[in-house]
């Protein structure tokens, strides 16, 4: 009964929506998000079950407790969320991209994702692309991940990137933590020669706002801009448990997400460090507002 209910009501939603948007030059190329270089697995096994249509591996990966929060209410155990992902399978999906923008680790031991779910469905011939906001906490229980913890929006009409998004992202961008002091040494060493300034951005491989910053700073339209005038350096936080004292100590503030940015001038003084989440989320960010910092903080002629 839950699954034709909720089958239903995807399928009417779905039917609602508007017809795609124009393209933009967003590519959709699915990426894999990363820590350190590695995707966290149990959530590629998730994407892949619902993918397959496979609800008892789906059905697996939720712990029998698993607490649900849902726009409708709140229910306990893994048969809401399995009739949901099974429905939008069902309506005919083709495509699913889990976007991590946020990842945590618990004083306990479990991940926290954060995630933007981008999702392709086929109805009648009639492709939709619509975006579902998802939190997952993860706890590591008699050797297996298990989801305990779920809060899901319902879906929307997938919005219009303004900055260009990576067609693969390098999830080697984020160097090791204990690297980090070396390279922001390195960044001031060559900013003291050539008298540029440096930017700081801090964040994860995990981050996929992260990704989208770096690929608007290699985009055509600012790469120029970015080359002649700054030294980047990527600072990586781990879960929020990594070179929190180099953040303290150019005052920028992580709590509000990454990736968070800071500029140093040539001889290391800060000029600017970010507090308020000023570009944690790059949808909604535009090439003007990224222009507009980058030439604010350059270094004077």
């Amino acid at each position: 009964m839950i699954r034709r209910i909720v089958l239903t009501a995807i399928a009417i939603f779905l039917f609602a929506l508007p017809g795609p948007r124009a393209q933009s030059s967003a590519s959709t190329t699915k990426s894999k998000p990363a820590h350190a270089s590695k995707p966290f697995e149990p959530l590629l096994q998730w994407k892949s079950a619902i993918l397959e249509g496979n609800m008892l591996a789906l059905q697996s990966l939720y712990s029998a407790s698993t607490q649900n929060q849902v726009p409708q209410g709140n229910s306990t155990g893994p048969a809401e969320e399995t009739a949901f992902w099974n429905a939008v399978h069902s309506a005919g999906l083709t495509a699913l991209d889990p976007k991590v923008l946020e990842r945590d680790t618990t004083p306990e031991g479990q991940i926290a994702l954060l995630m933007r779910v981008y999702l392709t469905v086929q109805i009648n011939g009639e492709t939709k692309d619509v975006v579902i906001a998802l939190t997952q906490l993860w706890s590591h229980d008699e050797g297996d991940w298990k989801i305990v913890a779920t809060k899901r929006s319902n879906p929307g009409l997938r919005p219009e990137m303004k900055l260009p998004e990576p067609a693969v992202p390098n999830t080697d961008l984020y160097p090791d933590p204990n690297e980090a002091q070396k390279d922001l040494d390195a960044a001031l060493t060559a900013a003291a020669k050539d008298h540029k300034n440096v930017i700081v951005v801090f964040g994860g491989n995990w981050c996929y706002d992260c990704h989208v910053l770096d690929a608007t700073f290699h985009s055509a339209s600012i790469a120029p801009l970015v080359t002649a005038n700054y030294h980047v350096v990527h600072i990586n936080i781990g879960d929020y448990d990594q070179n929190l004292a180099i953040a303290a100590r150019l005052q920028t503030v992580l709590t509000k997400g990454v990736p968070a940015l800071a500029v140093l001038d040539s001889k290391g003084n800060i000029l600017t460090s970010q507090k308020n989440g000023e570009f944690e989320s790059t949808v909604k960010l535009s090439p003007t507002d990224v222009t507009d910092f980058l030439k604010r903080w350059k270094p004077h002629a």
